[in-house]
């Protein structure tokens, strides 16, 4: 068999995520990306599996099932973190997130009017 065709097959397809995750907007395609990625690895480790044979016998098909392990529970994590998004900002685009808390005015809290004041 020649290796050729899956190897460029994968590059090809972690491009594809890769160009993904870049450019996509809505996090579920961000996620579908990076599937995508963790498929192309998957087809990578079973060809070199089965074209160089290593010390360890169908090592490559063990790392790839761990990285199906891998992928699904990345999936259920980042579905989750996706609904939480969506149910307090009302939708899924990443651009809207924000990545730090918003710091608090400066002082703590807005003054106290003192009551000297408040008959004035």
């Amino acid at each position: 068999m020649r290796p050729v065709i899956p190897y460029v097959t994968a590059a090809l397809l972690f491009g594809l995520g890769v160009y993904g995750v870049l450019r996509r907007r809505n996090a579920v395609l961000v996620l579908m990306s990076v599937e995508l990625m963790l498929n192309a690895v998957n087809l990578i480790l079973v060809t070199a599996d089965t074209t160089a044979r290593a010390v360890l016998p169908h090592s490559g098909q063990v790392f790839a099932l761990f990285v199906i392990v891998l992928a699904a529970a990345e999936i259920g994590v980042g579905l989750a973190i996706v609904l939480q998004l969506y149910r307090l900002r009302a939708t899924a685009a990443v651009d809207d997130v924000p990545l730090t808390e918003p710091s608090p005015p400066v002082g703590g809290c807005e003054p106290a009017v003192l009551d000297s004041e408040a008959g004035r």
